[in-house]
């Protein structure tokens, strides 16, 4: 029996612009999602777009039912920004209203919510100023979280600023999966660094709130970097590869301060941002209370094939590297790779001072799960309850390592619209029905889960 530490926080997470739906309606204005589905629509799986997702902005009652009946205590979703501050000044009281009512119902049922503020759904209004382009997001931004603070602060107690920002970094400015779909490293890095202080600024504004009991935190997705061998120019490639994708906002937002190899690579190929005066000090003020760690696949690198000086992309730093033998998830395109997990573990632990994190998103996307349903009609995942209890293992030998974990959460609770995804890849213990009014149906991983949670260990 591999037992976990008492009030371990077992969850899932989505976020707003993924499950809630009503994506026009009540006040909320336009995301860029919003607008880029409108303009080509062609781009997304089916034509499937955000307008209505899984529905749960008129079925969280329902939903919130669901996760108590599998005894869940701890749940993340991000508040939709456009829906809050339509215009980013003035208050939509509906969304208020929703906002309170579910978080409300979530801890009425013993489902601690986790809320997180910015979830790739930027403005439209925002957008069309530059988006995270221009220094103006930064106060935006500031103003938004404070208003979500004073609104919610009375019930919710664990916030986040950012899911994964590294994402809409890469997809957005140096590829084409987010828009505006822009390829541009110098740009890439400044969009980067103003998204680093919006989140500083947001915690500056959460410590002057001084919310009884409350917590502030990021979501990173981490994808460790292995090198292909010991050669110099492989573990150099490895050391680059990390400083870019995880250093980067770590050391910031844990450690108060940029890692030197990272300002050693930007200063050198001419890419350092823009920064203010007061930036470094606000910065090494406002760390965080704890870390969310989304956690999939590892990144395995070598040496650059192909370079440019300066760089213009970061293969300029390090390529990828296509290990033999390796164990994959075909649907995603994604190794599977669960001892990646135990490394961030002790990650935390040895780098970061064994800040308190948690494993804040993990799972297993399957296209066409149908296949796998019994006579019953219910989905048969054993392919995603062997893939979480093999990530489990290695994160409860991390714990007994000393490593301050204090949950884990899956993606996701109830299948959830995926991007220009759309409903391709499902990853829920709840099966969503969209061609059904989202009815939601319980799969084998939901049972599974529910027994975890009873036991707290397997």
């Amino acid at each position: 029996m591999k037992q976990f530490p008492k009030n371990f926080l077992w969850g899932a997470a989505t976020s707003a612009p993924q499950s809630e739906g009503a994506a026009l309606i009540d006040g909320k204005s336009a995301t860029t999602w919003d607008k880029w589905f409108e303009m080509e629509p062609e781009r997304f799986n089916s034509n499937q777009g955000p307008q209505v997702t899984s529905d749960v902005y008129h079925q969280y009652k329902d939903e919130v039912k669901r996760m108590k009946a599998i005894n869940m205590n701890s749940y993340r979703t991000s508040i939709s920004w456009a829906r809050l501050l339509p215009d980013g000044k003035n208050l939509n009281e509906k969304a208020v209203k929703f906002y309170r009512d579910y978080f409300t119902e979530l801890k009425e049922n013993g489902v601690e919510p986790i809320i997180n503020l910015f979830h790739f759904d930027m403005p439209w209004w925002l957008m069309e100023r530059g988006g995270w382009e221009v220094r103006e997001a930064v106060e935006a931004f500031a103003f938004y979280a404070k208003t979500a603070f004073e609104q919610f602060g009375d019930i919710v107690k664990k916030w986040s600023t950012f899911n994964e920002p590294m994402v809409h970094i890469e997809c957005g400015y140096l590829g084409d999966a987010h828009y505006p779909r822009k390829n541009d490293f110098k740009l890439a890095v400044q969009v980067g660094y103003h998204t680093l202080m919006a989140h500083t600024r947001a915690v500056e504004e959460f410590r002057k709130l001084a919310i009884k009991n409350g917590e502030i935190g990021i979501i990173l997705n981490v994808s460790p970097a292995y090198a292909r061998s010991e050669s110099k120019e492989d573990v150099e490639a490895k050391e680059c590869a990390d400083s870019l994708y995880i250093f980067s906002f770590l050391d910031p937002v844990a450690l108060g301060k940029f890692p030197e190899k990272l300002v050693s690579l930007l200063k050198e190929n001419n890419l350092l941002p823009q920064m203010e005066e007061r930036d470094k000090q606000l910065i090494a003020e406002n760390t965080v209370d704890f870390l969310g760690m989304n956690y999939y696949q590892p990144f395995r690198v070598k040496a650059p094939v192909q370079t440019h000086t300066p760089a213009i992309r970061p293969n300029d730093f390090f390529s990828g590297y296509d290990m033999p033998g390796k164990r994959m998830n075909e649907y995603r395109g994604w190794e599977i790779y669960p001892e990646a997990l135990y490394d961030v573990a002790m990650m935390m632990k040895n780098k970061y001072h064994n800040i308190p994190w948690y494993v804040s998103e993990n799972g297993m996307g399957v296209a066409e799960e149908e296949r796998f349903a019994d006579e019953n009609g219910e989905i048969q995942d054993d392919y995603r309850i062997d893939f979480m209890k093999e990530h489990l293992e290695q994160l409860h030998k991390g714990i007994q390592d000393g490593s301050n974990c204090f949950g884990y959460h899956t993606w996701t609770f109830a299948d959830c619209w995926s991007w220009l995804n759309g409903y391709r890849n499902r990853y829920g213990f709840y099966r969503v029905d969209i061609e059904n009014d989202c009815k939601r149906t319980i799969k084998k991983s939901g049972h599974w889960y529910k027994k975890l949670i009873e036991k707290n260990g397997f």
